[in-house]
């Protein structure tokens, strides 16, 4: 994109426009986004911001993005402003999205734990930046390929997300064959439910026991987090890409401080740990295990009985 004039509209990249986008617009925009959700936005995402937030303009009946700007800025704007904040957030996942992860879980992960779970301990994994629901229930389907009985146990899922809308397209479980492809037809059969549509086309609705394993939350990473308990394994994978550095690895020692001990972290396929080296073992790709190996890890005691 060409330079930005500060007064002008973005030109010629963002043309003319149905409403005028200065500069001074978009780095408003991009300094409340990085305070409620930490992501950096550089001057060649203006064209996504105009894109994403036009909608809301038109809806609102505003005449410019000095407008959106003054109202979201305003006491009275805190609604709207979280509405910028999850139109401008990404949710970009498919089940089993990155399968090596997948893999590792099934094959590394889960059989000691599957069995302590048998023996009445408590199993938590969470999906930290979970959008639609793909991410956690492929975990729980991942559980449910070596435990078919998994909602019998004390086994949960954390589904987090910071758009509330995901999170509830999540919560309702209901798919398209589309987003199903990546799964086995057996896997489908088995774990959803189908029903015909009015125009003859099929979705899909995750079965009971599947659901059970999967509990979706509204969380911010920039907020304060409620959880108490001890995880064996975290998904945190695309998510804190655009994060200022000292922002993203301010999340991963947060999240060190949640796992037990020989615990795993799987972040995005362009995402790297830094600064934690004594405390994180690199195992595979993208694939990190917290101090002790699995030998030699002991379940933490949890900090409350609050069950999540």
């Amino acid at each position: 994109m060409r330079s930005v004039s500060e007064r002008g509209s973005f030109d010629p990249a963002m043309g003319e426009r149905e409403f005028r986008f200065t500069r001074r617009d978009f780095r408003q925009i991009a300094l409340m986004l990085h305070a409620d959700a930490g992501i950096s936005l550089g001057e060649m995402k203006a064209p996504l911001v105009y894109a994403r937030l036009v909608k809301r303009l038109r809806r609102l009946g505003l005449q410019s993005f000095r407008q959106y700007c003054d109202l979201v800025a305003s006491r009275n704007g805190g609604k709207e402003r979280r509405e910028m904040m999850e139109a401008l957030t990404t949710n970009v996942t498919r089940f089993l999205r990155e399968p090596h992860h997948f893999d590792h879980l099934r094959e590394r992960v889960l059989p000691p734990l599957l069995e302590r779970a048998r023996r009445g301990a408590p199993i938590r994994f969470w999906s930290a930046g979970c959008a639609t629901g793909e991410e956690p229930y492929s975990i729980a389907l991942t559980i449910l390929s070596l435990m078919p009985d998994a909602a019998r146990y004390d086994i949960k899922v954390l589904a987090t997300d910071i758009n509330g809308d995901v999170v509830e397209h999540g919560r309702r479980g209901v798919f398209t064959a589309t987003a199903l492809a990546p799964l086995s037809r057996e896997m489908r059969a088995h774990w959803f439910v189908s029903r015909r549509m009015s125009d003859g086309g099929k979705l899909w609705r995750a079965s009971d026991d599947l659901r059970k394993l999967v509990s979706f939350r509204r969380l911010n990473l920039m907020d304060d987090w409620p959880m108490r308990r001890a995880y064996q394994a975290i998904f945190c994978r695309n998510v804190v890409i655009y994060f200022a550095d000292s922002v993203r690895e301010a999340i991963w020692t947060r999240m060190s401080t949640l796992l037990e001990p020989g615990a795993c972290l799987y972040i995005g396929h362009s995402e790297r740990i830094t600064g934690l080296d004594s405390r994180f073992q690199l195992e595979g790709p993208t694939t990190y295990r917290l101090g002790a190996t699995p030998a030699l890890a002991k379940p933490a005691a949890p900090h409350s009985t609050e069950r999540r």
